[in-house]
């Protein structure tokens, strides 16, 4: 019977998780298995790998075959490196205390990147967070504005509105104004002509006066001399008025 170590699915659409386990090869993918090994999350950053170390040791040198994705986990958790240097070991290449020496310096060395791509991934968390923050930062005050903008131009209307609803009171106002303006200047305007007119009608009696005193003596002058020569003419006229009736 041929074994395979694999993943096996579990969760729900979109939220899937894996369980590690050793199953048969003829076996459906989430069907029957042997045992499980352990999880693996692909979701978190980075991927959540809980396995039981010794177990999947134990298997791999029974000679269980890993997918290649189980391949890449366990290379990852150092449990195929653990098993190259075990076959050193049988091999005679090496003895126990130096497989185990070279198992922890490659572990250290491991540890040290994957705590170094933790701190990348914090930076860049931090990195996000703050950016994320600034960019709501620059949101916010461009809704302030916005606001502030609104409500000024929301003031202004209703001081217009203010303004368009006293004006006709206003223009009542000022316009009695104006009437009350007209009516003390036609009146100002009668009076002035009123003594307009008395001053020249005194003006004109004092004309008429003065030029019938200068005239007076020369027409009586006049009168004088006309009045002999009325006198005789008069004569002169019945003279002839005699004579035509003689002669008729």
């Amino acid at each position: 019977m041929a074994v395979k170590i694999r993943l096996a699915r579990k969760g729900r659409k979109k939220k899937a998780f894996y369980h590690i386990v050793v199953a048969d090869s003829r076996a459906p993918r989430d069907g029957r298995f042997i045992e499980k090994l352990g999880i693996y999350n692909p979701i978190t950053d980075p991927a959540t790998i809980e396995i039981d170390f010794d177990k999947a040791l134990g298997w791999l040198q029974k000679g269980a075959q890993p997918t290649d994705t189980c391949r890449a986990i366990l290379s990852y958790r150092g449990i195929m490196m653990k098993k190259h240097l075990l076959e050193g070991v049988k091999k005679g290449a090496f003895n126990e205390e130096e497989a185990e020496n070279r198992f922890q310096a490659w572990m250290k060395e491991k540890d040290a990147k994957i705590e170094m791509k933790l701190a990348g991934i914090e930076k860049s968390e931090e990195q996000s967070k703050t950016s994320q923050l600034e960019a709501e930062k620059k949101i916010n005050e461009a809704r302030a504005a916005e606001l502030a903008k609104k409500r000024s131009q929301l003031a202004a209307a209703e001081a217009a509105a203010k303004v368009a609803e006293s004006e006709p009171a206003v223009v009542e106002e000022v316009a009695e104004s104006e009437a009350v303006v007209a009516d003390e200047a036609a009146v100002e305007v009668e009076d002035v002509t009123e003594d307009a007119v008395a001053e020249t009608q005194e003006t004109v009696e004092e004309v008429v006066e003065a030029v019938t005193e200068e005239v007076a003596p020369a027409v009586e002058e006049i009168a004088e001399a006309v009045a002999p020569s009325e006198k005789a003419a008069e004569p002169a006229e019945e003279a002839e008025a005699e004579e035509t009736e003689s002669k008729e």
